[in-house]
């Protein structure tokens, strides 16, 4: 089996990644100062909230990036203080919305140009376990698509599936065991067969012969995976009580997995 290229590999990433914020952009530029007021999911979250939280993060990359001294201690807070993310969001969010728009349009802009300049084989420090630039280039995605859909959410729009959804999926496979040890749970010992569609595709990850089995729309997955959607409303299947337990607490970002949505019904 031929490896991919990381260049080509990163370069893909970051095609998509500038697609998922683009989606979302579009989606703001037309909306009026009343409606970046709507609230969304999060209690106490507005449309103002959700774009400010993302302008703090893609702030918080640049600053592991260009800054780790800094970004060290940064880290340390947020592990001490509960509220720094909140923080965040609710000062960057007193601002007016064509300040908020245009500060993460930049944002997102230079996260751009400086994932694509990280070296190969480099660790870029982070909240959670140090990571590659594909790899930081697949969260940006996964929170991007999260926080786009809380912005949804509040002006009744649908979510989108789009193949970007791998990127999601498999961070949401990947941190597995991470999601048992945030509940003070041990990890399974078996391996998962994981198995998403989208369209005409079907992604699969582990081996194809596991007991215990997850499958559905990659949709769901990713909706749930990132907790704005509650498991009763979308249509995953698991097969062994270990796949099971996991769908009610999958969580593909790192940090507290907060209370999740309550069902649409």
């Amino acid at each position: 089996m031929t490896r991919p290229d990381p260049a080509a590999l990163l370069t893909d990433l970051l095609t998509d990644l500038r697609a998922e914020g683009d989606l979302l952009e579009e989606l703001l530029r037309p909306l009026s100062a009343k409606e970046w007021d709507l609230p969304t999911p999060a209690a106490g979250w507005t449309i103002r909230h959700q774009v400010a939280h993302l302008t703090w993060t893609e702030r918080t990359v640049l600053t592991a990036l260009e800054k780790p001294e800094v970004f060290a201690q940064l880290r340390e807070r947020f592990a001490a203080e509960a509220d720094v993310v909140d923080r965040g969001a609710r000062e960057g969010a007193a601002r007016p919305p064509a300040e908020i728009l245009a500060s993460w349009q930049d944002s997102r802009r230079r996260v751009l140009e400086r994932l694509a300049a990280v070296p190969e084989g480099e660790s870029i420090q982070w909240i959670g376990p140090p990571m590659g630039a594909p790899m930081m280039a697949s969260a940006r995605i996964m929170e991007t698509f999260a926080h786009g859909q809380d912005v949804r959410d509040a002006l009744g729009v649908p979510p989108v599936a789009s193949h970007r959804l791998r990127h999601v999926a498999h961070l949401g496979v990947a941190t597995r065991d991470y999601a048992f040890r945030q509940r003070r749970l041990d990890p399974p010992a078996e391996p998962f067969r994981v198995e998403l569609t989208y369209e005409d595709e079907t992604w699969t990850w582990g081996p194809a012969d596991a007991v215990q089995r997850v499958h559905g729309p990659a949709l769901d997955f990713a909706l749930l995976a990132t907790r704005r959607r509650h498991r009763r409303d979308g249509s995953l299947v698991a097969e062994g009580p270990d796949a099971d337990a996991w769908l009610d607490i999958v969580q593909a970002f790192a940090g507290r997995p907060g209370p999740g949505r309550a069902p649409l019904a």
